[in-house]
């Protein structure tokens, strides 16, 4: 591990007018050193006076503005404007998430700010983007979920589907646009030019949340959520859920050796004697019974006690807590992961730090969030009105390859077209599964030159299918554009080639149990020996420290283990528990640690040292629902499961729809949005009812709300009643399953998929395009996933300098493995 030393951000200069959406890409670019400035109105932000509230404290406000300093400014007022742009003409990024053309109409929009400065990325987060047919819908964090395909693959089957808890999509929204915009920012490095970068949270909830067209998991069955069932898919048996003395456990038995210590659990029971349950599929052929014996054996142990003896057996097993206990956890509290900090003045509470540890250190929670104009003088003193913008050190010149697997070259002439901003990288990519999978392919799109390092006697688990196809579906959307090098790691002469790989790459991948690459001889303090520039990330489940660090850890452990699961459930079922067929937060862990990489490499080009990143997806969970956390703290109880009653308005709810389980969320927010709506559905009698006038009201008459809600819905198509809401401007969003992404007209139109084919998948795919819209960088490539071993051979010649000879004999050997290539029928 490196010695302890500054952000990676710092230096960088953050205008913050976000309100409201995806408020924590701001905020997370701070954890990260940049010196992010929130910019408000007079009075302060609508965002202060947020629910939930605590002793006059917007806890929402409190947990997404922290470690910002805070102006005021009166934009409607021309000096206020220009302020802005003098503070913009020394910016590095200005975030604002205004309404489409709101601030063109201010002289303030993305034109003007690059005209003023060229070099600015402007980052531009809205509902539905700055295009296309949806472009003036309003969104909320519901209808994001609910049109982009999380709503219909959450609940049980038969029943109403179930929102998952917490603001998922606007915070998955808030990674993702920092991602983007650090991408804008690099590429700007090597051009010079800013940017406006197109965010749409509509876009990035169905790409990044629980992807359609992106990597499943075994949550999938191998199967692409595309090809799912209908209804809510039946997933209990996948990671199945028990009672037990004092609560609930979860366990997640993939694994031959896994199933075998679950076997011996049992005291072996004959009637599963047979090796043929060592397979999965058979095991999933018995599910009734195994969880007859495996309900028996649970019922009447404490959760500690059943962890304890399943981690013996290695068995993946995890309990299932509440926030109150995760908030006491002591594997978070020992990690950083929690903090008692003041979070407004006079007040303290427990929060998530962060999302993620960067060189050792915790890159996370600092200082509380602004008081309004609280640094008004300092910031404003240190403006110049009219300083001109300066670009290109020797850091800022353009990077191209000399060939598809050479070194980086500069070039003195900036380049004119689209490009990808990572051209030139070359990463050593041995992520594993979804997590793992999802992190080289973002890099990968982006021009990185990806080696995924695999081989036989440990093969990646997403490589595995329930079918007899080469490759997968899902595999093809996960590895994208990479090659495959076959390298046998517990062998002297495959960990010298791995070394030697290393000294000419510039980041590493892994996302193994902590400590296997230091078993190796593999850690940070060896590779840095010989690459002091290297950039080694990792991700693991729990964290690399910490009591519960070593525990095996799946996504559903984790999310049992941070809250997760309690929260995401059917409340008016016993035990019925939704998140089983989700791959969150996989995806979203793979980007905090895209964005953290990010961070190092422009660190990397001010210092020219490498450094750490780790991410535990526990702590990913955590940071997503960090409001929830801290009212626990303040007003323990508070965070509970709300199923499909929103808490703060009425109507905010799932509505059955005309046909066959089509749903429609309606989410009104506020009184105006609640006059519109009723005259949408003819009751003018309920607007002129008193005791549904304010929010109060309407919660405490909830059924006489939603039952005029349903009644309207019920006999209106759901597509129909979500545009003849949003044309009178009420947040509305039809339950949209994934294979309708294809004739959704926002989506065509925003180029959302493209078509792509692979040489071994006989049908054409549609899979996801670019992060955000750019001005400056290029759509990716789509270069189809490698077979195992695909590009062994050209690594070994190109950049190891291996003779045939010597590449044979060590493919003789088994230090080197190439691929079988399948014979066409």
């Amino acid at each position: 591990m490196p010695a302890a030393r500054g952000l990676p951000l710092a230096g960088l200069r953050v205008i913050d007018l976000a309100d409201g959406k995806a408020e924590m890409c701001g905020r997370f670019l701070a954890d990260l050193g940049a010196d992010v400035i929130r910019v408000e109105p007079p009075g302060g932000a609508p965002t202060r006076h947020w629910e939930p509230v605590h002793d006059g404290v917007s806890l929402y406000f409190a947990t997404h503005n922290a470690n910002k300093r805070g102006v005021t400014l009166d934009l409607r007022d021309p000096a206020g404007r220009d302020r802005l742009l003098d503070l913009a003409a020394g910016a590095d990024f200005l975030i604002e998430t205004e309404r489409p053309g709101t601030l063109d109409g201010l002289g303030l929009g993305a034109d003007a700010l690059l005209a003023r400065n060229p070099a600015l990325v402007v980052v531009s987060i809205t509902d539905f983007g700055q295009t296309g047919p949806y472009r003036d819908w309003i969104g909320t964090d519901w209808t994001h979920l609910a049109l982009g395909g999380v709503l219909s693959r959450s609940g049980i089957p038969g029943r109403r589907p179930v929102m998952p808890p917490g603001p998922l999509a606007y915070e998955s929204a808030a990674v993702q646009a920092a991602w983007a915009g650090l991408l804008a920012y690099l590429n700007r490095l090597d051009t010079g030019r800013g940017d406006h970068v197109d965010c749409s949270v509509y876009e990035m909830t169905a790409q990044v949340l629980d992807p359609g067209f992106g990597m499943g998991g075994s949550a999938t069955g191998g199967v692409p959520a595309t090809r799912l069932p209908r209804g809510r898919p039946q997933a209990g048996d996948l990671y199945p859920i028990f009672p037990c003395a004092d609560g609930y456990v979860r366990i997640c038995v993939l694994a031959k050796r896994q199933w075998r210590g679950m076997f011996g659990w049992l005291k072996e029971p004959e009637e599963f004697a047979d090796p043929k349950y060592d397979s999965m599929a058979a095991r999933f052929g018995a599910a009734e019974r195994l969880r007859v014996l495996m309900g028996e054996l649970f019922r009447d142990r404490t959760r500690d006690e059943l962890v304890a003896q399943g981690q013996e057996r290695g068995v993946p097993i995890a309990a299932l807590l509440d926030p109150g206990e995760v908030l006491d956890s002591p594997h978070f509290r020992a990690r950083g992961s929690l903090v008692d900090t003041e979070i407004a003045p006079g007040l303290t509470g427990r929060v998530p730090s962060g999302y993620v540890e960067v060189n050792g250190v915790r890159a996370g929670f600092r200082h509380r969030a602004p008081e309004p104009g609280e640094h008004d003088d300092e910031v404003f003193g240190a403006v110049t009105p009219g300083r001109p913008v300066t670009s290109g050190t020797a850091l800022d010149r353009p990077v191209t390859t000399d060939s598809a697997l050479g070194r980086p070259v500069t070039t003195d002439s900036a380049e004119v077209a689209p490009r990808r901003p990572l051209d030139g990288l070359r990463v050593l990519d041995l992520g594993v599964i979804v997590v793992g999978a999802e992190l080289g392919r973002l890099l990968a799109d982006q021009g990185a030159e990806v080696i995924k390092i695999e081989s036989r006697a440990y093969p990646d688990g997403s490589r595995q299918s329930l079918g007899d196809e080469v490759i997968s579906v899902g595999f093809a959307w996960g590895h994208r554009n990479k090659l495959s090098a076959g390298i046998n790691l517990r062998s002297p002469e495959g960990l010298d080639l791995f070394k030697r790989l290393a000294a000419g790459s510039d980041v590493i991948l892994s996302n193994f149990k902590p400590g296997t690459l230091e078993s190796l001889g593999l850690g940070y303090d060896v590779i840095s020996e010989l690459n002091p520039e290297i950039i080694m990330a990792d991700s693991s489940a729990l964290g690399p420290t910490g009591p519960w660090s070593r525990r095996m850890g799946y996504g559903p452990l984790v999310r049992a283990s941070a809250g997760l699961t309690g929260l995401w459930r059917d409340t008016e079922v016993e035990a019925g528990f939704c998140d089983g067929i989700t791959i969150y937060p996989d995806h979203i862990a793979a980007r905090v640690g895209a964005v953290a990489v990010l961070a190092a490499l422009i660190e990397r080009r001010r210092t020219g040292k490498g450094g750490t990143v780790s991410v535990a997806q526990a702590e990913t969970i955590l940071t997503q629902l960090s409001t929830g956390f801290l009212r626990e703290s303040l007003e323990p109880g508070s965070f509970t499961a709300h199923g499909n009653s929103g808490e703060w308005d009425a109507p905010q709810g799932v509505y059955p729809c005309a046909g066959d389980d089509e749903w429609c969320v309606v989410s009104v927010d506020g009184d105006e949005q609640w006059r519109r709506l009723c005259e949408v559905i003819g009751r003018a009698d309920l607007r002129a009812d008193a005791r549904l006038a304010t929010a109060a009201g309407r919660r405490a008459h909830r059924d006489v709300v939603d039952a005029a809600v349903t009644g309207w819905t019920a006999v209106t198509p759901p597509g129909a009643a979500m545009e003849r809401l949003q044309e009178a401007g009420v947040p509305a969003g039809m339950m949209r399953r994934v294979i309708e992404y294809l004739d959704d007209p926002q989506l065509i139109a925003r180029g959302f998929l493209r078509e792509t084919r692979h040489p071994y998948i006989e049908h054409a795919l549609r899979t996801e395009n670019a992060p955000a819209t750019f001005r400056g960088v290029a759509d990716p490539e789509l270069r189809p996933a490698p077979l195992a071993g695909e590009h062994t051979r050209l690594v070994a010649a190109k950049l190891l300098g291996l003779a045939e000879s010597e590449i044979q004999a060590l493919i003789d050997a088994g230090v080197l493995e190439e691929a079988t290539v399948p014979k066409r029928s």
